[in-house]
């Protein structure tokens, strides 16, 4: 058990400053309880799948700037294409709108590797043309989601076995979370292709000389991106009902939970368990904010002084790094 604590410090930490807050919490409001979780949980999941969507292109060396426009794309796609359509329908959605982010996330990679532009400028421009596209399908909020797929986010976990006052306190929308990072992640950090992808984020030239096809990888990394940007985006269709062509505020909110939670943007260091943590963190302090009636402006202010503090943390730890 020591060994473990030691070996995973950071998010060892991190899990203890979550249940700091959740103590803060309730000491601000005594009544906060399961439902209010759920609450938390579903405002939490866009945010998480985004923060995959960042962390897998750090860990590979890279930045993906798109993220926030890819979600609105997908977002709006999903919700324009179930709108009217039979429930029945939505199960062939899905994996079409899955399919267009992992499509769309390769194209990210495959225009890295090919002009050998750096990732920034790349998925910078990406997020204009992401943001026009999604315009394009929908220029105002509409469209709808099934109600299957509404029902997977509300409500909680009932186990058989389990007595209630525990059920109630096991959301469905974290059930998910977990299931679809897990589906995606477990077996992709424990591959070769995983291997690649850390070693390709430690130092492209050493991984070539062993072997690696750093084009390659560097292009998939960006497809499982925008394939966790696509999950994102169908959890914005979820939780509201319909679909938003503006992107929300999920691209510097990914980077500083990425870096808040263990990944070195330098690339090559870093897992997922981290900055999906690091969400809940950054998304309590918020709700903590509000129940304190502090004025929203003030709460913006708070808000981009800890992610400015945290990426510029990450960046100096970043460079540190490299010169030792």
């Amino acid at each position: 058990m020591i060994r473990f604590v030691r070996k995973n410090g950071w998010v060892t930490g991190l899990f203890v400053l979550l249940a700091l807050l959740f103590v803060i919490t309730k000491i601000i409001q005594p009544g906060y309880g399961a439902g209010d979780f759920g609450s938390l949980v579903r405002a939490v999941l866009p945010f998480a799948f985004a923060v995959a969507a960042q962390t897998i292109v750090v860990i590979a060396g890279g930045i993906d700037l798109s993220v926030a426009s890819m979600m609105a794309l997908t977002s709006v796609t999903a919700a324009y294409m179930m709108n009217g359509a039979s429930e029945e329908f939505a199960l062939l959605v899905v994996p079409m709108v899955l399919l267009m982010g992992a499509g769309l996330g390769a194209l990210n990679g495959i225009l890295i590797v090919v002009t050998r532009v750096p990732d920034i400028v790349v998925t910078l421009s990406m997020l204009f043309v992401l943001q026009g596209a999604a315009l394009l399908v929908l220029d105002s909020p509409g469209g709808a989601a099934a109600e299957w797929l509404k029902e997977l986010i509300v409500g909680t976990i009932q186990i058989p076995g389990i007595p209630d006052a525990i059920n109630a306190w096991l959301p469905k929308g974290l059930l998910l979370l977990l299931v679809c990072l897990g589906i995606v992640w477990i077996p992709l950090r424990r591959s070769w292709l995983g291997l690649s992808i850390y070693a390709i984020g430690s130092s492209p030239l050493a991984a070539f000389r062993s072997g690696v096809p750093v084009a390659r990888t560097k292009t998939i990394a960006y497809a499982f991106s925008g394939l966790f940007g696509a999950m994102g985006g169908l959890t914005l269709t979820m939780s509201t009902g319909i679909g938003a062509p503006i992107p929300g505020p999920y691209l510097l909110a990914s980077v500083a939970a990425v870096v808040l939670g263990g990944v070195v943007l330098g690339g090559g260091r870093g897992g997922l368990v981290g900055p999906i943590v690091a969400v809940f963190v950054l998304r309590l302090v918020r709700t903590d904010l509000t129940l304190l009636a502090i004025d929203p402006n003030v709460t913006a202010i708070v808000e981009g002084t800890i992610m400015v503090v945290v990426v510029m943390l990450g960046a100096y730890l970043a460079m540190r790094g490299r010169t030792s």
